[in-house]
């Protein structure tokens, strides 16, 4: 069920903040070339951004990293990695890990670059952890927790109760969410369903529920009311990064390929709250992304 694997997703994502196809499905992503000069974002991935809610960065970090990472994967997974026959379950929950090439693969100067310009410069902290991983395989079995969601960033009254963490207009807590690709995903792999423009819709949803927000069940109980959005594949190389508007719904997908699809799902985090409403202030993409959804309300 979706509800079990919010347990496991916010249990890790606790650790962090302490230790810190039928329907109309478009395969095709914003790319961006790799730049012998420059890691900067230009005017047009800036804008995709703001509008659709994502960004696609491909050669974040180098394959030998992802090569790394995926052998400290495999050591914890209770499977054969060279026996198909063991891959047992459709998806098998790996948690927040610490070791060096998670931590480097999300902290590359391309990365903090592109934080840089969609947050705000001293406005996000940097991953020391990396995680969760819903480590996802080709079998007969349905998965059960494809459900649409978005991400929360910060507790309610109980900080144990996970489905009551809670989400903001201001995204407190969490400035991205991130897909951070450890081996090649393609059509047929269980990439993860965006649902390209939706964070403009939650945004609109949470202008009008002040600065409690919403809690990560009532706000799921909300999305299958919104329109219907376009639904885009997080497919890539290993060391491919989505960088999501942290607004952006999304969901699983069953595997349909024949190599098991390893993803990261770790959230970059805020140092504080968006700023929304100052007009004395020039407001980063996320925020200006945010306030789209705001002005609709």
């Amino acid at each position: 069920m979706l509800i079990q694997s919010v347990v496991f997703l916010f249990t890790h994502f606790i650790k962090n903040i302490k230790s810190s196809p039928s329907g109309d499905r478009n395969y095709c992503r914003l790319r961006v070339a790799t730049r012998n000069m420059s890691h900067l974002l230009n005017k047009e991935e800036i804008e995709h951004f703001i509008h659709r809610g994502f960004i696609s960065l491909d050669h974040s970090f180098s394959k030998a990293l992802a090569d790394e990472a995926l052998e400290i994967l495999w050591n914890d997974l209770p499977y054969d990695r060279s026996d198909p026959s063991t891959w047992t379950e459709p998806v098998f929950r790996l948690g927040m890990y610490t070791n060096e090439p998670f931590v480097k693969s999300v902290n590359t100067p391309k990365l903090h670059d592109a934080f840089n310009q969609l947050i705000g410069k001293d406005k996000w902290i940097p991953c020391k952890s990396v995680g969760t991983f819903p480590v996802r395989f080709p079998t007969n079995r349905q998965p059960n927790d494809t459900g649409k969601h978005v991400d929360a960033g910060f507790p309610g009254a109980d900080p144990d109760n996970f489905f009551e963490w809670r989400v903001n207009v201001k995204s407190k807590g969490r400035a991205l969410l991130m897909l951070v690709l450890y081996s090649d995903v393609g059509e047929h792999d269980a990439p993860t369903i965006i649902y390209e423009g939706s964070h403009i819709d939650v945004a609109r949803i949470l202008s009008n529920e002040g600065d409690s927000g919403l809690s990560f069940m009532e706000l799921a109980g909300k999305l299958d009311e919104l329109p219907k959005r376009k639904e885009v594949y997080a497919t890539g190389k290993a060391g491919t990064v989505y960088l999501c508007h942290p607004f952006l719904i999304h969901s699983a997908q069953p595997h349909k390929g024949s190599q098991p699809r390893f993803m990261a799902q770790p959230p970059l985090l805020l140092r504080g709250e968006l700023l929304i409403s100052d007009a004395d202030v020039v407001y980063s993409p996320v925020e200006e992304a945010t306030r789209l959804g705001i002005n609709k309300a």
